[in-house]
């Protein structure tokens, strides 16, 4: 591993924090060498996880896009309930075999501090997971479910109080007690070999989701859609289709729809190049390079950088990135729901908005497989309370 996707990613990070770092690379790739330790990692992805989740055709949805047929990667039935299950367990195993029993995270949707709280109860290590106090309100069923786990939730205040100063918490205390503590970085962010690790345990999702299109179609789809905040469901996604002739798409958070600043989180669309929390990527910033404020009603969306492989799939074009508003997310949140029998993560519905606009570019009896990274029970009552106020609003104007 290099640690580099053309000019992005590498490793900013204080001194502190080279050794360690240099550590976990070495005992990754060892790990991935050791037949005892994938047997481990599959074993507990079956019995514990649930893998393989599978695709489902959806009825309705998409049908009307110009016939085309969607698909679901079915992330949402994972144990925990969204793919970031996958990463934990795996770096969960890798902690275990640093001899670390203390575990921290960071969390923004809170569907990561779930899962890294359910493998540590599961494999008997000390949980502390950062929580923006803001996304804690959004997602308070999920700050409850990660205390029942048996992990330590430590809310920041610091920011905005968000998903980007949550990681930075989470750093803070890891350069602190880098000797006897893993930081479970949850996305494709961060400094090497944080990326590639990630996504090395999601990219599980895209050789499942290949095996079984084809087994189901005799075929490949034409576009395979994810949504993209730090992009870790993405990059698993994406992982076996980067030799095929499809088109891949991911689905960055246009928030309010307005673009300009603090409106959106969707720094491959209107961000530049830059540094942050350890890693080179495309952020939203100022001409200073101060970070801007972001919107998202998708809490795992908001994030102000990217997973820096992302950013150079969008300079080579291996990737093609477009984005959704909050109202589009809100629109396939509900659609889902009521014509599919399937909730969403509103992170997903993000994905279903962003493949219904690509549908439309194709014709009946082409096929999109859409990654649903989540399940939505955590959004139900923001997303409820967001959609009474919009027919409010509405009914106000008519």
């Amino acid at each position: 591993m290099n640690g580099r996707f053309g000019e992005y990613g590498g490793q900013f990070v204080a001194e502190t924090l080279v050794g360690p770092l240099e550590e976990l690379e070495a005992e990754y790739e060892k790990a991935l060498a050791d037949p005892e330790f994938l047997a481990e990692l599959d074993r507990l992805l079956k019995m514990f996880v649930g893998r393989p989740t599978p695709i489902t055709p959806m009825q309705r949805l998409g049908a009307t896009e110009n016939g085309v047929q969607l698909w679901l990667k079915r992330e949402d039935l994972t144990h925990t309930g969204a793919h970031k299950i996958n990463n934990s367990i795996g770096q969960a195993l890798l902690a275990r075999r640093l001899g670390k029993k203390r575990i921290i995270a960071e969390t923004g949707a809170g569907q990561h501090g779930v899962a890294v709280a359910a493998a540590c109860a599961y494999l008997g290590l000390d949980a502390t997971v950062y929580m923006g106090r803001v996304d804690a309100e959004r997602q308070a069923p999920n700050v409850q479910r990660m205390k029942l786990l048996g992990a330590k939730v430590r809310l920041v205040d610091l920011g905005t109080a968000t998903l980007k100063d949550a990681i930075n918490e989470a750093i803070r205390e890891w350069i602190a007690h880098p000797d006897t503590t893993h930081y479970l970085l949850g996305s494709v962010v961060g400094p090497h070999p944080f990326p590639t690790i990630v996504r090395g345990f999601q990219s599980v999702i895209g050789r499942e989701a290949r095996a079984q299109f084809l087994d189901e179609n005799g075929a490949l789809p034409d576009a395979v859609v994810a949504c993209v905040g730090g992009g870790s469901n993405a990059a698993g996604m994406f992982s076996a289709f980067l030799d095929d002739p499809v088109r891949l798409v991911g689905v960055q958070a246009a928030g309010e729809g307005k673009g300009g600043q603090g409106g959106h989180a969707a720094p491959l669309l209107y961000g530049d190049p830059g540094v942050l929390q350890g890693t080179r990527t495309y952020l939203l910033q100022d001409d200073d390079g101060q970070i801007q404020l972001t919107h998202s009603i998708a809490p795992g969306l908001d994030y102000a950088g990217v997973g820096p492989e992302h950013s150079h799939f969008k300079d080579t074009g291996k990737v093609e990135y477009i984005s959704a508003s909050d109202d589009e997310a809100l629109d396939a949140f509900a659609a889902l729901s009521a014509q599919e029998g399937i909730v969403p993560a509103l992170e997903s519905a993000h994905a279903v908005a962003g493949a219904l606009k690509v549908a439309r570019e194709y014709g009946p009896g082409s096929t999109i497989l859409v990654n649903l990274s989540g399940r939505g029970d955590k959004d139900l009552t923001s997303a409820m309370a967001a959609l009474q106020q919009r027919e409010e609003l509405r009914n106000e104007a008519a």
